[in-house]
């Protein structure tokens, strides 16, 4: 629960845009499910959806795109509201788990967009609605699985692993002079996972890219506590004053910050219904680098991610130049694949698993990814899904091909 995990969204959602990465989420938040209802919900499992929004008339694509990675049940679980008297449509006044409707809805028409969605911008014509979705929280998570690996009987060791030998077991030696044997290893050392193969002598088809993301108090009431994690899909122009622009474009430095930038700009209250704070976040750094302790956070970012999530809730606004004293600004290292699906599986290495390049979906791909190393290193059955998300998918060139080829990777 430290670097990546530490600056999760807390988010989850079962919708990606190839049915295999839909199935191992689903898969995961079954799982959360389970723990929620054992612990009296002490995870905090909410769900209110994710709530995509585009300016765009004509969502014919994106519509394509949820059928497809629905599967064969696409079609089936995707609900069209196009009038502004549509009454099927079921808003997310409840954070229950329980209560929620499955599947997708999908709002076309501006004035219904209005009606349950007022924070937004009034230009947007769709709203995609993915129902089995929402946040959690992570810490509570990661504490109660410790709990229960301490229950039965295991010991967590707070070490840095600096050499692997591998004869008839695995000798595993800490930068403490620890020895540790063991007939299995599993890798799962976050954006550390590259590192870590190379003491085996592989190497990984990853990369790691630095992430930031803000919190802050909505003191002026923007955000109603009641909505989904909303997601502005368009690209845009971030909104500065002309002077702001001038001194942007000026340094080499922040000139891209002046110029057309992807979508995908996150919103969403935290802390529930009695809290007051809200999260932005916007995943715009593309630049692979390398994991350093000293974070490379911009302080300009909270400003800059501030800008962008206005225009999709108008009333952030409110907030230039003027946010919060008591911010949280934090980031973290993603470590991807280039087509963005995680490995989990057999390494090369017999007896080696690796559980990494889940960035972007870790902590809702957790319980999945825990649960197929486990089937992997016992070998026991594994579900249909679990050897497309292993490093074994590249020795199929035709599936490859496909993902690589594919125009989203589920970045959100």
């Amino acid at each position: 629960m430290s670097l990546t995990s530490a600056a999760s969204g807390e988010n989850y959602r079962n919708w990606w845009p190839h049915p295999e990465m839909t199935a191992f989420t689903d898969y995961s938040i079954g799982l959360m499910e389970e723990i929620a209802a054992a612990s009296g919900n002490r995870i905090h499992l909410t769900r209110r959806g994710y709530a995509l929004a585009t300016r765009q008339a004509d969502p014919d694509g994106l519509l394509r795109q949820l059928q497809h990675g629905y599967g064969a049940e696409g079609a089936a679980r995707i609900r069209l509201h196009d009038r502004a008297d549509s009454a099927s449509y079921r808003p997310a006044l409840s954070a229950d788990w329980r209560e929620a409707p499955d599947g997708v809805d999908v709002l076309q028409d501006r004035n219904l967009i209005q009606r349950h969605f007022p924070s937004f911008d009034p230009e947007i014509a769709n709203v995609v609605h993915i129902r089995r979705a929402g946040d959690l929280s992570g810490q509570q998570l990661g504490s109660f699985m410790l709990e229960q690996i301490r229950t039965l009987g295991g010991t967590l060791i707070q070490d840095k692993v600096i050499g692997i030998e591998r004869s008839r077991r695995f000798e595993i030696e800490t930068a403490g002079n620890a020895t540790i044997s063991a007939d299995a290893l599993v890798n799962a050392a976050g954006p550390y996972v590259a590192q870590i193969a190379s003491l085996l002598g592989e190497s990984l088809p990853v990369e790691t890219v630095f992430q930031q993301k803000t919190a802050f108090p909505d003191t002026e009431g923007v955000i109603d506590r009641r909505m989904p994690f909303s997601i502005d899909l368009d690209g845009q122009t971030i909104d500065w004053t002309q002077e702001e622009r001038a001194l942007l474009a000026d340094d080499p430095a922040t000139r891209r910050l002046t110029e057309p930038m992807q979508g995908a700009i996150h919103c969403r209250p935290d802390g529930g219904e009695r809290g007051t704070w809200i999260k932005l976040g916007w995943a715009y750094n593309t630049q692979p680098s390398a994991v350093t302790a000293d974070l490379p956070l911009d302080p300009s970012f909270p400003e800059i991610v501030l800008r962008g999530a206005s225009q999709l809730n108008p009333g952030l606004r409110a907030y230039y130049g003027r946010l919060p004293a008591r911010l949280s600004h934090y980031g973290g290292y993603y470590t991807m694949t280039r087509e963005n699906w995680p490995l989990i599986g057999p390494m090369r290495t017999p007896g080696a698993y690796l559980a990494g390049a889940l960035s972007g979906y870790g902590t809702m791909g957790a319980c999945a990814t825990g649960a197929l190393i486990a089937a992997w290193v016992a070998s026991e059955p594994l579900p249909a899904f679990a050897k497309p998300l292993s490093p074994a998918r590249y020795a199929n060139k035709d599936l490859m091909g496909r993902l690589l080829a594919s125009e989203n990777t589920g970045v959100l």
